[in-house]
């Protein structure tokens, strides 16, 4: 087990995808919406060795009931100006498309967390603040502060992919189980 704290910073780059790693420090949610007012806006906290997590959780006062991760493919063609501007990990369930894993080579990594896991994950995060909560809780940035948050390494900087990989496996099995 590898322990990442943030901000991070070249330590990634040493990661390969199926490493398992934990990840403490603060972390900041995003999906759609927060993604495309970053873009026009900019982006309401320090990029440079930031975590972003596709996460729209469910919050209650100043805790979090739950933080599972959503569906990471969402935000692909949104992803680039994140990455661009520094930020090293992003998390989420199902990885990325090409395009991101081509962005995050040598620069960063997409961290893996199981889906289903949500109240997993809020018991190992503490709430610090929201940026953009006129969004709404699902789509607003959450300011999270992670303790050991378990995750996987499933797109490393080296342009390797589990998701990939597990993707063209089940392509072949499937045509040599039916004969196509």
């Amino acid at each position: 087990m590898i322990d990442l704290t943030t901000p991070l910073g070249d330590e990634v780059l040493d990661l390969r995808a199926g490493d398992r790693v934990t990840l403490s420090g603060t972390v900041c949610t995003a999906r759609d919406e927060a993604h495309l007012r970053m873009i026009e806006e900019g982006i309401p906290f320090d990029p440079e060795g930031a975590v972003i997590y596709h996460c729209g959780p469910v919050v209650q006062g100043d805790r979090l009931v739950v933080a599972g991760p959503t569906t990471s493919a969402r935000m692909n063609a949104l992803t680039g100006f994140l990455i661009d501007a520094g930020v090293r990990a992003l998390i989420g369930k199902g990885g990325m498309g090409p395009g991101v894993v081509e962005q995050l080579r040598e620069r960063g990594v997409y961290l893996a967390l199981t889906g289903g896991c949500a109240a997993l994950a809020a018991a190992r995060m503490e709430l610090h603040g929201v940026y953009f909560e006129d969004l709404g809780m699902a789509e607003a940035i959450w300011v999270i502060e992670a303790d050991h948050l378990p995750l996987t390494v499933g797109i490393d900087a080296h342009g390797v992919d589990l998701f990939e990989a597990v993707r063209k496996k089940a392509k072949t099995q499937f045509y040599q189980r039916f004969n196509i």
